[in-house]
């Protein structure tokens, strides 16, 4: 405990020189501001942003980076919630919710959730990070390809329960994601998959593209379809931005529970912020309403507050394996990785002990960052709710070009641009169906990292299915999927009987 606190005095004393809280400042709000965007994540943000680290100290750069990372995420709620577009892919689950309480003419209150939210989770994830660096080393190590690929499946199961509707639909759009994941080149033998011969496929479909295509353009065009007194217009005043007390009754065990998930899948290579998002909304979805309380998928205020809770602990908890391990759980902390080598930086656990003003620097910075993020969104949700009264003709036009220049400045590819086109018109299809698309989203993302990892356990156990099965942690997973189904299937398959049995007496 001494060590510790001897520890996080080095930390703030490092985190609280002029310099370093500038930077700060400046990453926070290039964060929010990169969020709210639709379409320029953190990950094209800091790749772009990196060649001018090269100047500014190894502690000033980073703590900058890290800034961007963690204040994307916050930003990333506001477009979900306001125009039904995930700025990160983190944020496809508040649209669920969050856009349908804004609709309701209650933008406010679940920006201030999403915010309040994302404040606790990520004092908190940064609090985990401090306490348990070291210790959390070892749970990272005993995880190997077999329990990757089985988490995986565990996440695609919760993504079933989290869809609202039919269950087949929900499946069918899971494999479907899983189908567009395989396009591109195989990781072993190095061969186009699926490509059709046109070289752009050969790197996959972007998942940028697919989310804004699926999520912002087949919105569009649904609501383009409509006659104009039909059409989404928010012209609704929204009136009073802080959430109720009820709303707060709902909200902490909604926060607490996102904050606890956020923290342990956040360590877990492979997009633990995004899976713990998934995860956070499916175990609130199957926590018992009030009687009073508005149904998932129509504007409950814990859908917005636990995934925004979940995916800010988890994207303080990703720094674990990158600062101890040196191993990046996701692309903005192999950026991450990147610059500290560029300041000749070696990641790994030896940065603890050879440079402990930079871990622990940057682990103070986060506290402070965090609280400059509460101090910079919640005055600006009044601006951000501005956008609302915003009359649609300027609006759809203007998120056409956001989203295309978003996903062009990606890869600087107009392959993309054509593809967000070709996902709109399948993401209206979607709505015309009530097909849900986020599992369709977290297929595409899951689908090559599973079969990467299942490819690498077999090769490592030379063909033997039972590897799965035969590691304590694996199987643990695998029975926790299996029983997700089972609650899931039985109370649909008992409704399904009962309706084919009032049919047969009809």
């Amino acid at each position: 405990m001494e060590d510790l606190i001897n520890n996080l005095s080095l930390g703030f004393a490092t985190a609280v020189s002029l310099q370093n809280l500038l930077y700060a400042f400046i990453g926070c709000l290039l964060g929010t501001l990169i969020g709210v965007l639709p379409g320029i994540g953190p990950t094209a943000t800091v790749a772009m942003l990196l060649p001018a680290t090269y100047a500014l100290p190894p502690v000033a750069a980073l703590i900058m980076l890290a800034g961007i990372y963690y204040g994307s995420q916050y930003g990333g709620s506001t477009t979900a919630i306001l125009v039904n577009l995930p700025g990160e892919a983190s944020s496809v689950v508040t649209v669920i919710d969050g856009h349908q309480m804004a609709k309701k003419g209650r933008g406010g209150p679940a920006l201030a959730a999403a915010g309040l939210g994302s404040f606790f989770a990520g004092c908190v994830g940064t609090m985990m990070l401090a306490a348990f660096a070291a210790p959390l080393t070892e749970v990272a190590f005993k995880f190997g390809p077999a329990e990757y690929f089985s988490l995986m499946v565990l996440g695609l199961i919760g993504a079933v329960v989290l869809a609202s509707g039919s269950l087949l639909k929900a499946i069918c759009m899971i494999l479907l994601g899983l189908l567009l994941g395989l396009v591109g080149t195989d990781v072993n033998s190095g061969v186009a998959r699926y490509a059709f011969d046109v070289p752009e496929l050969t790197d996959g479909l972007s998942f940028i593209a697919v989310a804004m295509g699926v999520f912002g353009y087949g919105e569009i065009i649904f609501n383009l379809a409509r006659p104009d007194e039909e059409r989404e217009v928010f012209t609704a005043k929204v009136s009073g931005l802080m959430p109720s007390k009820t709303d707060l009754k709902r909200m902490v065990p909604a926060v607490l529970r996102g904050t606890a998930l956020g923290c342990s899948l956040g360590i877990l290579p492979g997009g633990g912020a995004l899976l713990s998002a998934f995860a956070a909304y499916t175990i609130e979805k199957k926590t018992k309403l009030d009687p009073a309380e508005v149904p998932f998928g129509q504007g409950n205020i814990r859908g917005v507050a636990a995934p925004e809770a979940a995916n800010n602990a988890g994207a303080q908890a990703s720094f674990i394996p990158m600062l101890t391990l040196g191993i990046p759980p996701n692309s903005v902390m192999a950026l991450m990785v990147g610059a500290m080598t560029i300041h000749n930086i070696q990641p790994g656990p030896q940065v603890m002990t050879s440079n402990p003003e930079l871990f622990w620097g940057l682990i103070a910075s986060m506290w402070l960052g965090n609280l400059m993020l509460v101090i910079l969104n919640l005055p600006l949700i009044g601006l951000w709710v501005k956008l609302l009264t915003i009359p649609y003709r300027w609006l759809f036009p203007a998120i056409v070009l956001f989203c295309a220049i978003g996903v062009y400045s990606t890869n600087n590819n107009v392959f993309d641009i054509w593809l967000i086109a070709i996902f709109g018109v399948v993401g209206y299809g979607f709505l015309k169906l009530s097909c849900e698309p986020a599992p369709l989203l977290l297929g595409l993302i899951l689908g090559p990292m599973m079969e990467e990892n299942l490819r690498r356990a077999l090769l490592l156990s030379r063909g033997d299915w039972t590897v799965l099965g035969t590691r304590p942690i694996s199987l643990g997973l695998l029975l926790g999927a299996v029983l997700l189904l089972v609650i899931v299937l039985a109370p649909s398959v008992r409704s399904k009987r009962k309706e084919a049995f009032v049919e047969d007496v009809g």
